[in-house]
C-alpha cells in the first residue's frame, strides 16, 4: 500500500510499504477513504517531537471501511464505515472506566519512553512518535486499529466523509477545549489564541455551549476571516498589546475564560527561538504566556494546544495570584464521538467549513509544505488515499 513516511526533519516520502495485518484478535483493518493533516503533525515535520524513526508512518485523522476483523472484536463488521479516534484506549482500565480516554493504561508498548520526560504515559496515539507508542498512522490507504471495539464510532448514514472526518481529532479537541471553560450560557465572554483548525472548532463549540461573546486572535488573515464568519469578534496579534485591547473590550475586567490553541509553534517570541535552537527549552509559550496574563482573576485557562516538554518565563504567578484554573491535555476523544456526530446530523454544525485543501496521497509532501509554511491560505489538508 502507499503511505506517507516521516525521513526526518522536513522530509516526508510517500513510499510503498506492507499492508497491516491483524496482530491482536481485538484488532480491525480499516481501509482508509480519507484522511488529513493535523496542525500537530506538524511538530513531527518540524522535528520537535521526539522518539521518531524514519519510515513511520504518520497520521491520526483518518476514516474508512473496515475489510478485516479479529476474532475477539464483536461490535464491528466487516463492511461497516468508521471513524477512528487519534486516542489509541483500551476499555478497560483506571482511565477508561472514568471516560478519561487520552490517559489509558494499557495501549502504550513504549510507556517507558513516556515516563523519563512526563513521569506517567498517556494512550498510546496513533502515527505519533514511539514514545506515544510507535503505532503506524492513517496516511495510508489502509491501517490497523487496535481495540476496535473502544474505539471507532460507525457511521450509519450515508452523509458525506468530510462531514464526519473530524470526528477523529480537530471537532472533539475544539469542543472539549470550549467545554473546560465553564461557559455560562448567555455571559461568559472565551478568548482563543490561535485560529488554525482546532482554534475554529473552539469557537464555534464556544458558541454551541451558549457563550456570549468570543474573542479570536491569530495574525494569519484568511483564518480570522474564518473566524469572523463563524461569529468571532477578531484581533490581529501584529496590531498591538493583545492584554490592552481585551481588556477594551471586556470593560477591563478580562476574559471569562482563554483558550490557547497555538500550543508548542507559538510565533512572536525571538527568545523562545533562541533557546528552542539551543536545545535549552521544547516548546514556544508565547500564546501560553498572553493568555495566562489576560484571563479575569478567577477565571479559565484551556490549553488543547500541544506542548512537548519543557517551557520558560511562564508568569506561573499571575495563574496563581488571580485565582485561575487551567484544564489541559489530549482530548478524551471516544467521550464526544456520540454527541458530537448527533449535532452533525441534525444540521447544528457542518465541519466540512475547516477544509481549504484536497490533494492526493501522493502529494502530501508538498501539501506538508504549504501548510507548514501557511501558504496559499491553506488551513486544512484533506488526502485522498485512493488518487
Amino acid at each position: 500500500m502507499k503511505a506517507v513516511c516521516w525521513m526526518g526533519k522536513k522530509k516526508m516520502e510517500v513510499q510503498r510499504v506492507n499492508d497491516p495485518k491483524i496482530l491482536n484478535p481485538r484488532d480491525c483493518i480499516v481501509r482508509i477513504t480519507s484522511t488529513a493533516i493535523c496542525g500537530s503533525d506538524l511538530h513531527l515535520y518540524d522535528g520537535y517531537i521526539p522518539t521518531m524513526e524514519k519510515g513511520d508512518i504518520l497520521g491520526h485523522e483518518f476514516m474508512g471501511e473496515v475489510v478485516e476483523i479479529g476474532p475477539q472484536v464483536k461490535k464491528l463488521k466487516v463492511g461497516d464505515r468508521v471513524v477512528v479516534p487519534f486516542t489509541i484506549s483500551c476499555g478497560g482500565c483506571f482511565h477508561c472506566s472514568r471516560q478519561q480516554w487520552s490517559c489509558c493504561d494499557n495501549t502504550n508498548p513504549n510507556a517507558r519512553l513516556a515516563e523519563v520526560l512526563y513521569g506517567h504515559s498517556g494512550a498510546a496515539l496513533y502515527g505519533y512518535s514511539h514514545m506515544m507508542g510507535g503505532y503506524a498512522g492513517g496516511q495510508a490507504q489502509y491501517a490497523r486499529v487496535p481495540f476496535a471495539d473502544v474505539g471507532p464510532i460507525k457511521i450509519e448514514s450515508n452523509i458525506d466523509d468530510d462531514k464526519v472526518l473530524f470526528l477523529s481529532d480537530i471537532f472533539p479537541t475544539g469542543f472539549m477545549a470550549a467545554e473546560n471553560c465553564n461557559i455560562e450560557p448567555g455571559r461568559s465572554v472565551v478568548a482563543v489564541w490561535g485560529c488554525g483548525p482546532v482554534g475554529q472548532f473552539a469557537i464555534r463549540s464556544a458558541f454551541l455551549l451558549g457563550a456570549a461573546k468570543v474573542i479570536a486572535i491569530d495574525s494569519v488573515p484568511e483564518r480570522l476571516r474564518m473566524a469572523e464568519e463563524a461569529g468571532a469578534y477578531v484581533l490581529n496579534d501584529d496590531d498591538g498589546d493583545i492584554q490592552e485591547r481585551l481588556n477594551l473590550l471586556t470593560g477591563g475586567r478580562g476574559p471569562d475564560a482563554c483558550i490557547d490553541g497555538v500550543g508548542m509553534e507559538a510565533h512572536g517570541s525571538v527568545y523562545d527561538s533562541v533557546k528552542q535552537k539551543l536545545k535549552l527549552e521544547n516548546d514556544h509559550p508565547y500564546a501560553l504566556r498572553q493568555a495566562m496574563r489576560a484571563v479575569r482573576t478567577g477565571g479559565t485557562l484551556s490549553v488543547p494546544g500541544v506542548y512537548s516538554g519543557f517551557i520558560d518565563k511562564v508568569p506561573f504567578g499571575a495563574a496563581f495570584g488571580k485565582g485561575v484554573t487551567i484544564r489541559q491535555g489530549q482530548t478524551h476523544t471516544q467521550r464526544y464521538l456520540r454527541p458530537l456526530l448527533d449535532l452533525i446530523e441534525n444540521g447544528k454544525i457542518d465541519p466540512s467549513f475547516v477544509i481549504t485543501h484536497r490533494v492526493p496521497l501522493s502529494k502530501a509532501p508538498e501539501a506538508y509544505e504549504t501548510f507548514c509554511n501557511k501558504e496559499d491560505g491553506c488551513i486544512k489538508v484533506v488526502l485522498d488515499p485512493n488518487a
